[in-house]
């Protein structure tokens, strides 16, 4: 059972093996929680059951996907005595499971109105010292879903999900799913992306673009010309040229992408 603690300091435990992440989970939840306590960090399952153990914290925020033992596993063994939140990078990743009340769970990028409404859940458990007599059910489900994505994703490459970028004096985490284009500078690729407010970024990466390409999406991401690759969720529409090539014109964007004739295949049914 999740013993009933004092609603003045709860303690909490963040696991995430990207560290970026796990700053960036702790900042927002110093903004929308002060009197939380942060009392450990762990880089992937394993360590978090051992800072859970030296700790004991009442809270710990686990991240489903983690390196060895996963944030579910890592959730088996610690079971009722804390109150567990998931962090996942997949929207639709056991999300019925977590609409039961009894777990909460987080999606990459964590937004700060939906890390508020997960506080104010955590806040009413803590003070009726609330446990769920269905917990360990609900784990074993995710535990048993989570095993079946392991063995599909040793099937296919993996996928980045974040980009690192050096934008000036930080290093940007950028989301996958923002990005608009990319376009090859040498050794260098330059990612066009959107912040969150909506604004057009761009930055320069050490990678090539062939190389980046290898590791994202293919059914997402594009080449359209030798140097450019594109998200094909950021396409607005295609106008064809008359010399056997066409000009990509994407959502929000004043600048016009060529499409070279090697490519012009792919846009035969746009």
């Amino acid at each position: 059972m999740v013993p009933l603690v004092s609603a003045v300091c709860p303690t909490a435990l963040i696991a995430d093996d990207e560290p970026l992440l796990r700053t960036a989970l702790r900042r927002q939840l110093a903004e929308v929680w002060p009197e939380l306590e942060i009392v450990a960090q762990a880089r992937n399952g394993r360590e978090a059951v051992a800072r859970f153990q030296e700790h004991r914290p009442d809270i710990c925020f686990l991240d489903v996907h983690m390196p060895g033992l996963s944030g579910v596993d890592a959730a088996r063994r610690i079971g009722r005595q804390a109150h567990l939140v998931f962090v996942t990078a997949y929207d639709a990743y056991a999300v019925e499971a977590f609409e039961h009340g009894v777990l909460d769970y987080l999606v990459k990028p964590v937004e700060l109105a939906r890390l508020a409404e997960t506080v104010v859940r955590l806040k009413e458990r803590l003070q009726s010292a609330q446990s769920a007599a269905n917990t360990e059910a609900l784990i074993n489900e995710l535990a048993e879903r989570l095993q079946i994505e392991r063995l599909q994703i040793k099937t296919r490459p993996t996928q980045l999900r974040f980009i690192r970028a050096s934008v000036g004096k930080t290093l940007q985490l950028i989301p996958v799913e923002t990005i608009d284009f990319l376009r090859s500078d040498e050794k260098y690729t330059r990612v066009c992306w959107r912040s969150d407010e909506g604004q057009a970024r761009q930055t320069l990466i050490r990678m090539p673009l062939k190389e980046l390409l290898a590791q994202l999406d293919h059914e997402q991401f594009v080449r359209v010309h030798r140097s450019t690759a594109i998200n094909l969720r950021s396409v607005s529409h295609v106008s064809r040229n008359e010399n056997e090539t066409a000009s990509i014109h994407l959502k929000g964007h004043d600048e016009v992408l060529p499409v070279s004739r090697a490519y012009l295949h792919l846009f035969h049914q746009m």
